[in-house]
């Protein structure tokens, strides 16, 4: 199927086809006919799959470019989720006309109060700023004949559920309501039986989702020894572009300040920073002005960002589907990319569980030495001496040196003088400024698909066929530190009770009465 088989309008068509897209994906072949036909949707499918344009392009589709109302709103959970919304509905609505205004926290309410003014077709938003807005009377919803929630699971993790109803409650009950989520949890499931007029679920295997394009690999290492590990392999891997995915913000903060510390150029980007820092670090990291982006789930969700060759997940994350989220952020547009996680030993039933969401078994990787990234240092260096020396704008400036130049070839001989020069190239592995990073509080432990409870509630045996007491041991025969059961934080409580949410579900007969239908690709 192409996008001229969709039946959209000619100038949405065109704005499809400037932007180069022919062939729907699969949330968007599925979901768009559904959409065009007036019916409420609930799509689930993970970032990246083209989400924006399945309940955009029909949204645009019946826009009145002629009613200055606002004719549809969007609610998002984060200010780039929103800018990015934004920015792609306007691209897809510039040929016929549409204005599409963005409005969030962090940024002048006044100034996006004179954009409303000026006239929206759509609005795109955060539920706190929506409603701060809905309040001062500057936005009126009685208009909206589309309500869309982009990343509602998100939304719910956020603690913005109460918002996201009072936003509703606002909107017109003969709208079209269209819910977009990663999981469907049981918040999700009521909100379509409470908002939603039948809605119809669209569903994408996760298995659709994990590109064949990025080389999956991980590394067991301990705790202690993490930052050590990633930094020598991004010594030798030399990524053009990396983000590395922390599990909390003082993660982020504390691995962007390591980085830098050995020579990186990153910055971290996460919900406390303020909205201009956040666009800055976006802008800097897009331009190639940053070298790694240093990135919570949250913060990162959304971000189309081309040319990333290396995601680092340095904390495994809790939800699989999380997993699926980081490592979309590379090998796309036909480009490979490579992903390495970092998993502690007590994290290897996390390990096992995103292979079955994936199904796609990670590759053991072998932790670099210093020596291997000391030698890929020194390679990288000396060729930039070389590239240096026969660029002719750094060689004409030679001349203001000639004379201090030929005086230290008097004094010392070449080999001294190139190894001095190499000295202050490269970094020596013995005097690398020390990197300490906080403790995390450690993931629940979590059995692995198909593994059995052992003895004291451990599971049975490891990928490599140890034992449970073997599995704790590093290399030099120590025991690795065991789980700490007593101690999770508020998000770790969060995510587990989501874990329910992914569990295969038999529809009850209340769920049949709200006329749900599940699609799945392939479905006549």
């Amino acid at each position: 199927m192409k996008f001229t088989d969709l039946q959209l309008s000619e100038d949405i068509l065109l704005a499809v086809e400037k932007a180069g897209f022919e062939t729907p994906s699969p949330i968007q072949e599925q979901t768009i006919p559904l959409a065009l036909q007036g019916k409420d949707v609930i799509g689930q499918a993970q970032t990246g799959t083209g989400k924006t344009a399945a309940f955009g392009l029909p949204t645009l589709n019946k826009i009145d470019v002629a009613n200055q109302a606002v004719q549809a709103l969007v609610i998002a959970p984060t200010r780039e989720l929103a800018v990015q919304s934004q920015e792609e509905l306007f691209r897809f609505g510039r040929e016929k006309g549409v204005k599409v205004r963005s409005v969030y926290g962090g940024s002048s309410i006044e100034k996006q109060i004179k954009a409303l003014k000026s006239g929206a077709h759509i609005v795109v938003g955060t539920p706190g700023r929506l409603l701060d807005l809905i309040n001062r009377k500057a936005l009126k919803l009685n208009t909206v004949e589309t309500l869309i929630l982009d990343e509602a699971d998100e939304m719910l993790n956020m603690g913005f559920l109460d918002d996201i109803e009072a936003i509703i409650e606002r909107v017109p009950e003969s709208r079209q309501t269209l819910l977009f989520s990663a999981t469907m949890p049981e918040a999700i499931k009521q909100i379509g039986v409470k908002f939603m007029k039948e809605p119809e679920h669209v569903k994408v295997a996760a298995k659709e989702l994990t590109t064949e394009l990025v080389d999956q690999y991980y590394i067991r290492v301990k705790e202690n020894e993490k930052f050590d590990t990633m930094t020598r392999l991004m010594d030798v891997d030399q990524p053009e572009l990396s983000i590395v995915f922390g599990r909390t913000k003082r993660r982020v903060d504390e691995l962007t300040r390591g980085l830098k510390l050995r020579g990186f150029r990153a910055e971290g980007i996460h919900g406390d920073l303020d909205q201009g820092k956040r666009l800055r670090v976006l802008r800097d990291f897009k331009s190639d002005n940053l070298d790694v982006l240093v990135a919570t789930d949250v913060a990162a969700r959304g971000l189309d960002i081309s040319g990333v060759t290396h995601v680092y997940n340095y904390d495994i994350p809790q939800d699989p589907e999380s997993y699926v989220h980081r490592i979309g952020r590379t090998g796309r547009a036909g480009q490979t990319g490579q992903s390495i996680t970092f998993v502690s030993p007590n994290e290897m039933g996390y390990l096992a569980i995103i292979e079955d969401l994936t199904k796609k078994r990670m590759k053991g990787m072998k932790p670099a030495t210093a020596q291997e990234a000391f030698e890929a240092k020194k390679k990288v260096a000396l060729k930039k001496i070389e590239r240096d020396l026969a660029d002719e704008s750094i060689r004409a400036n030679f001349d203001k040196f000639k004379k201090d130049a030929v005086k230290l070839a008097a004094e010392f001989s070449p080999e001294e003088l190139a190894l001095y020069v190499l000295s202050l190239t490269v970094q020596d592995p013995d005097s690398l400024p020390e990197v300490e990073i906080a403790r995390e509080k450690p993931l629940p432990f979590k059995f692995a698909p198909g593994q059995a409870k052992g003895k004291g509630g451990r599971s049975g045996r490891d990928r490599g066929g140890r034992r449970d007491g073997e599995r704790n041991r590093d290399r030099s025969g120590r025991r690795g530190e065991r789980p700490d059961r007593n101690h999770r934080d508020d998000k770790f409580k969060r995510d587990n009770r989501r874990q329910d949410s992914k569990k295969p579900h038999k529809r009850t007969s209340s769920e049949k009465k709200t006329g749900f239908v599940i699609r799945n690709k392939g479905d006549k």
